[in-house]
């Protein structure tokens, strides 16, 4: 199986959510980065828009082809889709969330002793793992006031992910050794994102 890392979905439903909310006004609408993807060159982006006084819809990406050094492998990209409720005003203070998340991946010759969650992530050491998630999970997280438009966020969020996948023996071998599903229960989502509100 082969990933198709196209995000021709992910663009679309982007520009349509940066035309509809054309004609907005103050704290209707922000645009963000995940600091803690920034950092693992993960390109991501998300956009935030106003559906009720203490309701908004999340929508964020992300994106990783890279092949690092030594052939190790964290290809991935996924979406996260996000509804949240603020406890006081939008876009500030404490809010809830229940997302959904789905995408594809191609992981391995990472090297790593780390058991997580019922989760073996050190199989990842001398194999290559390739397939596509889908899950749901909720949210709990905080947003500061920096500036007049400038805000910074925390969330953290738990939930269930289900997940398909093929096996393979190295990073870039092509004979499939095994293919199987894993059910994973745990965090799926952590976030400090930098965030300009119109």
């Amino acid at each position: 199986m082969k990933i198709n890392f196209k995000f021709s979905g992910f663009f679309a439903l982007w520009i349509a959510c940066v035309f509809l909310c054309q004609g907005v006004k103050g704290q209707n609408v922000a645009v963000k980065t995940n600091l803690l993807y920034d950092v693992t060159a993960t390109i991501n982006a998300g956009v935030e828009i106003s559906l009720a006084p203490k309701w908004t819809l999340d929508l964020s990406g992300n994106y990783n082809n890279w092949t690092m050094s030594g052939d190790r492998k964290w290809k991935h990209w996924f979406l996260q889709p996000e509804a949240r409720y603020w406890f006081c005003n939008k876009f500030i203070g404490h809010f809830l969330g229940i997302h959904a998340h789905g995408g594809q991946y191609n992981l391995g010759n990472l090297d790593n002793d780390i058991r997580l969650f019922g989760t073996d992530f050190s199989r990842l050491a001398d194999k290559r793992y390739q397939g596509w998630f889908t899950g749901i999970g909720v949210a709990y997280g905080y947003s500061w006031a920096l500036a007049k438009h400038w805000n910074l966020e925390f969330e953290i969020g738990l939930g269930y992910a289900y997940s398909e996948y093929d096996c393979y023996p190295c990073a870039v071998c092509g004979e499939r050794l095994d293919t199987g599903c894993h059910h994973y229960f745990g965090p799926t989502k952590a976030a400090i994102n930098l965030i300009f509100v119109f």
